[in-house]
């Protein structure tokens, strides 16, 4: 994250101590040491939040770090019942406390206090703290147990953060692959533009449907749009084959080691059909199991759920297997028996063994944790990817940020896997998703809403975007987990991977308020009782945006977004978008100058006009524009991808990613 103790944003923002940030989530464990407020100033005067007490959550489970928890259940109830707690009848409580592990987690990411000798089992040892150690925390429980969140209790949820006063909402919450509902119809669109219009900082996460294209959620240009990285640490653990080959995998598990040097190997799917591989629940024969290392395949069911199912069958040990809908992309999970996860070469590797050997045997050793791991950061496999299949003109998502393998506070009502079958309890756990990313630019936020306090959220957004890295701890490009060897696009990772060395001082930020975002709704063909859904204000298009409704060709690459997206529809083979920048560095006095890095240009060319901007104390704002121009029209052309740089020359590079794009009408 670029953060430094006693050295710059950290330092100067005063770790967040005065900045509130709102979690929708599931609640929130209070006893927990990452919500301790020891060494904490008073809370701020102009909070006007609260804390719901309920069964087993006093009110004083609030402190000067807890500031508020509130729950919301009049959804819940519609859908399944006033009486019902939980949809599924797993433990959960009728108050913010946390029953599932999740909103603890990504809370503590974003705000954490200082805890030290943390751990989960022994994995990951060492000091845990939020990206805003100081920052004030109020938990919001949208979200139940077993039932998931009602667009009711969302909306609700952003209302009451809005009106308690927080200044940044992290939410990682999101729809499914493909989820492209317009902006009208998905409440945290609409919940989040109530927010922003206010001058709160949403964080949302991209989704977790990686690798697979335009699988990005959450698409609203209000709010912050967050995909997952790796980090350089990894969890290590080793198959050893009968006929001695090692393979690498990774685990969390940290229980006794196999007793046993070898093991028989076996594999379900070999004989037992598509569930049987899945290690489904009841799928396999418990007499073929006994005593063994089982070869499970990823999906279909929870990665731990499958060990869960491995063990009560008398299983030792379990391997599991990516496909190739997973790749190479691996995660850790603290299983509740001995087992590795392998990347689907290594899963190909043990399933031919298994299956050719007359007698396979295996064993499996445990690593511990690495840390100083390369090349760092990957953009995670998982980690959903553009294009924006709502509004291509839009990138998303706009950034990466930490979200493999992450530890953080956990819940005390369930085990680290969140199985009810899992009795361990553990005050971290380490997990993964862009739901652990997004938490960590909501802290990002928060530390720069406390460094800047007049910033909008747009403008906090532009400087996360426009100095974020695209180079990896090698000093090579980003890559992609699921494809190893091959470079990461801003389809992928967005504007690179958030870093806030240079966050502090961006140079130049692209802002943008309701005016803008009424002007983009009308530029993609809403029409104004539509936006009115969003906005709660009367709206009036001008003809031009009707027009390009009629003509079936709108276009919202004018919204002034610190990346630049254009698509070229039917025969276009040009497109000019404006953009205006303001001056927020140190010197009022500056001069930027352009210029353009095109990765692949396919003919493709990108001019900038003009080619430099001065800035005074009288003239803070500056507007220029980028042409894109195409040599044909090209019906399967891959996308264009670059980069355009504006510097001055003194240590300001801000840099905003450019994609172009062909799109055929209907």
């Amino acid at each position: 994250m670029g953060l430094r103790a006693r050295l710059g944003l950290w330092s100067l923002a005063d770790y967040g101590s005065d900045v509130i940030v709102g979690v929708l989530d599931t609640g929130v464990w209070p006893e927990r040491r990452s919500l301790s407020d020891r060494n904490l100033p008073p809370v701020p005067a102009r909070w006007r939040g609260g804390c719901d007490a309920g069964p087993g959550f006093p009110a004083s489970s609030c402190n000067r770090k807890l500031v508020g928890a509130r729950f919301f259940s009049q959804g819940h109830a519609a859908r399944f019942g006033a009486s019902a707690a939980a949809s599924n009848g797993s433990v959960e409580f009728m108050s913010p406390r946390d029953a599932d592990g999740h909103g603890t987690h990504t809370a503590t990411t974003a705000a954490g206090s200082v805890a030290y000798g943390a751990s989960m089992e022994g994995y990951a040892p060492g000091v845990a703290k939020g990206v805003a150690p100081k920052a004030r925390v109020a938990a919001y429980k949208v979200c139940w147990k077993g039932a998931g969140c009602m667009d009711s209790d969302i909306l609700a949820g952003f209302d009451r953060a809005v009106a308690d006063g927080v200044d940044v909402i992290s939410v990682s919450i999101g729809g499914g692959s493909g989820v492209t509902a317009p902006f009208y119809l998905d409440p945290i669109a609409i919940g989040a533009y109530g927010a922003v219009s206010r001058g709160v900082f949403v964080a949302t996460s991209a989704g977790n449907e990686g690798p697979a294209s335009m699988s990005v959620t959450n698409l609203a240009p209000w709010l912050a749009t967050v995909g997952a990285g790796t980090i350089d640490r990894n969890f290590p653990a080793e198959i050893v084959l009968g006929d001695g080959r090692r393979l690498s995998g990774v685990s969390l598990y940290s229980g006794k080691p196999l007793t046993n040097s070898s093991l028989p190997l076996y594999y379900p799917g070999r004989t037992g059909g598509l569930s049987a591989s899945l290690c489904m629940e009841n799928s396999i024969d418990p007499s073929l199991v006994k005593g063994k290392i089982v070869v499970c395949d990823r999906g279909s069911s929870p990665r731990v759920a499958k060990g869960m199912v491995v063990k009560e069958a008398g299983g030792a040990a379990m391997v599991l297997t990516n496909g190739e809908a997973n790749g190479e992309g691996l995660v850790g999970d603290a299983h509740v028996l001995p087992a590795c996860a392998v990347g689907e070469k290594e899963g190909d590797a043990v399933k031919a063994y298994a299956a050719n050997a007359s007698s396979p045997m295996a064993t499996i050793s445990f690593g511990g944790t690495v840390v100083g791991v390369k090349p760092a950061p990957v953009v995670a496999s998982f980690s959903a990817r553009g294009p924006n299949g709502l509004v291509p003109e839009i990138l998303k998502p706009d950034f990466i940020a930490p979200g493999v393998n992450i530890l953080a506070a956990w819940t005390g009502a369930t085990g680290p896997t969140g199985l009810e079958g899992d009795t361990r309890r553990t005050e971290f756990n380490i997990l993964s998703g862009t739901s652990m990313a997004c938490p960590h630019a909501s802290g990002a936020a928060a530390l720069l809403r406390s460094a800047h306090p007049g910033w909008s959220p747009a403008a906090i957004r532009s400087a996360l975007m426009t100095t974020a890295i695209v180079t990896d701890n090698r000093g090579g490009p980003v890559g992609d987990e699921a494809e190893p060897g091959r470079g990461a696009t801003p389809f992928d990772y967005g504007a690179g991977h958030i870093t806030l060395g240079k966050a502090l001082d961006p140079g130049l930020v692209y802002d943008a308020g309701e005016d803008d975002y009424v002007a983009f709704m009308c530029s993609i063909g809403y029409e104004p009782n539509a936006i009115e859904v969003v906005t709660h204000k009367p709206v009036a298009c001008p003809a031009t945006a009707s027009g390009a409704k009629a003509s079936g060709s709108p276009s919202g690459s004018d919204l002034n977004y610190p990346s630049i997206s254009v698509v070229l529809r039917g025969g276009n083979q040009s497109r000019t978008v404006t953009r205006t920048v303001t001056n927020v560095g140190a010197q009022a006095s500056a001069t930027y100058t352009a210029r353009v890095q095109m990765a692949s240009s396919g003919g493709v060319t990108v001019s900038v006009k003009p080619q430099q901007l001065v800035f005074s104390p009288g003239a803070k704002k500056q507007s220029f524009a980028v042409t894109v121009t195409a040599p044909s029209a090209q019906d399967a052309a891959a996308p264009v991808y670059g980069f355009l740089v504006w510097s001055d020359g003194g240590g300001h590079d801000v840099r905003s990613p450019i994609v172009v794009t062909w799109l055929q009408p209907m």
